[in-house]
């Protein structure tokens, strides 16, 4: 099955910050799209407990008091969120994430934080298939210079630009639309199945991880990220 335009579940979270054992989700997108190709939205907003930062604030506009207002309690959006993330894993439709460790460790902590359970429980495994454009990025072109934020790999990959990244649901468009842009001009990562698509972006991470952890070193910096993907 070549990879461009499969079936997805893309998803992507805006937080309090970026601190996966501390900071919280305040609003969530997931886009599902079909075999068909047909596309389903939802996005929830939440009430994280506790203040906004004004630098979150920052990046996506949510404000402690909006949310306070309008969000949901967060034991029932992780709940609802949480259920159609594993619904869809559960079926072999991969979860599409820019930097997708990150998204994926901060709803884990979320949940466990609020007593649910996580995405591995109620799957009784790791949380798999996942597809990260960040992390093909890097493999399929490791020495280009330059950011490699979303906004970059839409430029790289000549997807259109948004007035509106930082929201979750556009960026969750937006990502997809980037790999959709990867798999065709590498023919090699849409020949490649889902379950080798992922072992092969573990792999990768690993490398990059390893080597950007030994240019921290070098440079009398802490070598801390984590070489284990997602």
């Amino acid at each position: 099955m070549a990879l461009r335009g499969c079936p997805v579940l893309g998803f992507d979270t805006e937080t309090t910050g970026v601190r996966v054992e501390a900071d919280r989700i305040v609003t969530t997108a997931l886009v599902a799209r079909a075999a068909d190709g047909s596309v389903t939205e939802r996005t929830w907003l939440i009430d994280p407990g506790v203040e906004i930062p004004p630098p979150a604030q920052a990046v996506h506009g949510i404000t402690t008091e909006y949310a306070r207002e309008h969000g949901a309690a967060p034991e029932v959006a992780l709940e609802e969120i949480a259920t159609a993330l594993v619904a869809g894993l559960a079926a072999g439709v991969p979860v599409l994430a820019f930097n997708a460790s990150y998204d994926l460790r901060i709803i884990e902590a979320d949940l466990a934080r609020h007593g649910l359970a996580t995405l591995a429980d109620r799957l009784g495994r790791p949380v798999a298939p996942v597809i990260d454009p960040l992390v093909i990025d890097r493999g399929v072109d490791r020495y280009r210079r330059g950011k490699r934020k979303l906004a970059d790999l839409m430029s790289v990959y000549r997807v259109a630009p948004s007035d509106h990244l930082h929201d979750a649901l556009e960026d969750v468009r937006q990502a997809i639309a980037v790999f959709d842009a990867m798999a065709g001009a590498y023919p090699e990562l849409d020949a490649m199945d889902l379950a080798g698509l992922h072992a092969w972006q573990a792999a990768k991470h690993k490398e990059w991880a390893i080597n950007f952890n030994d240019y921290l070193a070098r440079q009398g910096k802490v070598g801390d990220v984590d070489p284990t993907w997602p």
